[in-house]
């Protein structure tokens, strides 16, 4: 890899007399909290650190006023290249950065799309984000879901975030809009595993990882209804495979649905609307955490993308019955 794509820490130290007991490895990680203990551990044991001219271990205790020498080379992460990208940032600090993610936008690359990612953006938007696993990305949206994501800017942000995604404490609610009229709210507990026939596809399965979809019913059309989804988990696309089980695949959506395949009962005019939505009608509403560095829960809240809005208002004049709901929600937070 290029000398230039890493990242050099060179500096000489000396510990204070308060600093007396620390284990050498809990000392740096207060000197860098954008570094997890486990990776100090690593450049310790490699001997890119020394107390007083001599290799240490991570348990080596400082008794104060020892000289140590830090030289450590930190290999990027990553080698896609940096574009500049409008990301939509909806919010950002010195940890973490809240994306407001547009539909069509991948957020990794892959086959066929080497670049124009949210990750090649955030390579552009801060250098020091190809130091991170997939530049600091902790989840991902699908290309044609719009909406809150968050990446982290630090490792130290990134371990937390990941763990919080692990232990399922953190906040998502997605709004949608379903074929078919609900009318109770309900818990979808079935798990969920690649497809037998397609493997680019997911669906229910008996040998998949258990996945928990929550939904409420906010309003019915005559022939639609806008949902708000609370996940549990985090399954590669779990909302969608989940409503296609029971029967209420989402509006747009092409890969679990038929787009083209209307109710024949459907107004000429909103017929062609629904054929010509262009994606599964799925926003990421809400999303909450507790913040990396000051332990406190935070919360994002996103206003429903245009093209969602306009087809709302095209179900409205055709479909009757409903309203926009682009209010202000009642978060669910589940329990830590």
């Amino acid at each position: 890899m290029n000398q230039q794509n890493n990242q050099i820490i060179a500096q000489n130290t000396r510990a204070n007399p308060e600093d007396a007991g620390l284990r050498i490895d809990q000392y740096l990680t207060k000197k860098f909290p954008e570094y997890s203990r486990g990776a100090i551990q690593k450049w310790i044991s490699k001997g890119e650190v020394l107390i007083n001219s001599k290799a240490c271990k991570p348990k080596q205790k400082l008794k104060g006023y020892e000289s140590i020498e830090i030289n450590v080379t930190i290999q990027a992460a990553i080698e896609d290249k940096p574009q500049k990208i409008d990301l939509n940032i909806h919010f950002e600090d010195e940890d973490i950065i809240v994306i407001n993610k547009r539909p069509g936008m991948l957020v990794h690359p892959g086959a066929g799309n080497p670049d124009g990612t949210i990750l090649n953006g955030l390579l552009a938007h801060n250098e020091t984000q190809k130091l991170l696993p997939r530049a600091g990305i902790v989840h991902r949206l699908d290309k044609m879901t719009s909406g809150l994501m968050v990446v982290a800017k630090t490792s130290n942000a990134y371990n937390s975030l990941v763990d919080q995604l692990k232990k399922h404490t953190v906040t998502r609610q997605y709004f949608a809009i379903i074929k078919g009229v609900l009318t109770k709210n309900n818990r979808i507990d079935m798990p969920i595993g690649r497809h037998k026939s397609n493997r680019t596809k997911m669906a229910v399965s008996v040998n998949g990882k258990r996945a928990v979809t929550n939904f409420e019913v906010i309003e019915n059309y005559k022939h639609y209804t806008t949902i708000k989804v609370n996940l549990e988990t985090g399954r590669t696309h779990q909302i969608r495979v989940h409503m296609h089980y029971v029967g209420y695949q989402l509006l747009g959506d092409p890969v679990y649905g038929n787009p083209l395949r209307v109710e024949p009962s459907l107004e000429a005019g909103l017929k062609d609307v629904i054929r010509e939505f262009p994606r599964q009608a799925l926003h990421a509403k809400v999303l909450a955490f507790i913040h990396p560095r000051t332990n406190k829960l935070v919360t994002f809240k996103s206003k429903l993308s245009p093209d969602i809005l306009d087809l709302l208002d095209e179900l409205n004049n055709f479909d009757g019955l409903g309203g926009n709901d682009d209010g202000d929600w009642d978060v669910y937070y589940p329990e830590n």
